[in-house]
């Protein structure tokens, strides 16, 4: 099945960034990054070794929900969008196909606080609602990884759970966990 980001003119534009889908040249770019400490310790799946990050990163299903984050030329980042189902009844679950996204992001500490991540996220987030269609987005993090959960608020994502110690981390044991959401008219009614 094609995916949704498929149908789309890439790559896109913002003020600073380019973002565009992710292509098997992009794996070096983004190890660069994501084999770093501050990086490696939130990623949800770490590789510790490059053949094993070439392997994950390879992967179809992987490389169709990544996009790069371009600055003059050079990836300081990816994006991920997962389009998913909303949860249905069965009478109306044709209607709640391919509804809603996950969101993700992973920036270069090298380059963070420039409002890179946040003109990324917010252009997603545009693409989702605008160019897709989608009806909501969501994202988690671990209370513990505040930039993430600050750039969720920056971007106007609602803090909808709070739990404890319900998310396992590799290193730091169960933590506490965040979930955020957006909905398309809540994006729409903003700008």
């Amino acid at each position: 099945m094609r995916h949704p980001l498929d149908t789309l003119d890439w790559p896109i534009s913002t003020e600073r960034l380019l973002l565009r889908r992710a292509a098997p040249d992009d794996l070096d770019a983004t190890w660069a990054f994501r084999q770093l400490p501050e990086t490696h310790e939130w990623v949800a799946a770490v590789t510790e070794n490059y053949d094993d990050y070439r392997e994950r990163f390879l992967r179809e299903e992987r490389l169709v929900d990544l996009l790069i984050v371009e600055l003059d030329g050079r990836v300081i980042g990816d994006l991920t969008l997962k389009v998913q189902d909303g949860w249905a009844q069965e009478e109306v679950a044709d209607q709640a196909k391919s509804v809603q996204g996950e969101l993700g992001w992973t920036l270069d500490p090298s380059y963070g606080g420039k409002g890179y991540a946040t003109e990324a996220v917010r252009a997603l987030i545009d693409i989702s609602f605008k160019s897709l269609g989608l009806r909501r987005l969501h994202a988690d993090c671990f209370y513990d990884n505040e930039p993430s959960w600050r750039l969720m608020e920056r971007v106007g994502m609602r803090r909808e759970q709070h739990t404890v110690r319900d998310s396992l981390h590799r290193t730091k044991g169960w933590l506490d966990g965040l979930s955020y959401a957006l909905l398309a008219e809540e994006w729409l009614a903003h700008e």
